[in-house]
């Protein structure tokens, strides 16, 4: 049976507000996301629809705080809370979070694309 552990993920993502570790696991993709700083990253989302995630995301805060933020409503989350977030959220992170996360790979994928691709711009300076 295919499994991951945060020890045994490769760090993919090194960013001075996070650390990233993701594996695949039959179609769903885990990921072990650290925070070191307090991340409001709403604008990297700009491009998907609504300019929000609209990937699902399930998962277990392993520390800290986690807030989602849809058009009508928050949710926050904090440590040993389990959550699903529904497509069309916003997150915004407390420095210090971990979280485990389930996610569909094709819907990740997606999502990141858009992603590194509002990083790419922003580190260009383009706005």
């Amino acid at each position: 049976m295919p499994s991951a552990s945060k020890m045994t993920t490769p760090v993919a993502v090194d960013l001075p507000e996070l650390e990233g570790r993701y594996a695949e696991l039959g179609g769903y993709t885990v990921g072990f996301e650290t925070y070191r700083q307090d991340a409001d990253p709403a604008p990297l989302f700009a491009g998907l629809p609504d300019d929000r995630c609209q990937c699902p995301h399930w998962g277990v805060v392993q520390s800290g705080q986690i807030t989602f933020r849809w058009a009508d409503r928050e949710e926050t989350y904090g440590a040993g809370d389990a959550y699903y977030a529904t497509p069309g959220h916003l997150p915004l992170i407390a420095a210090g979070t971990s979280v485990v996360e389930f996610s569909p790979t094709d819907a990740l994928g997606e999502t990141m694309a858009a992603i590194e691709g509002n990083l790419a711009a922003l580190e260009a300076g383009v706005r």
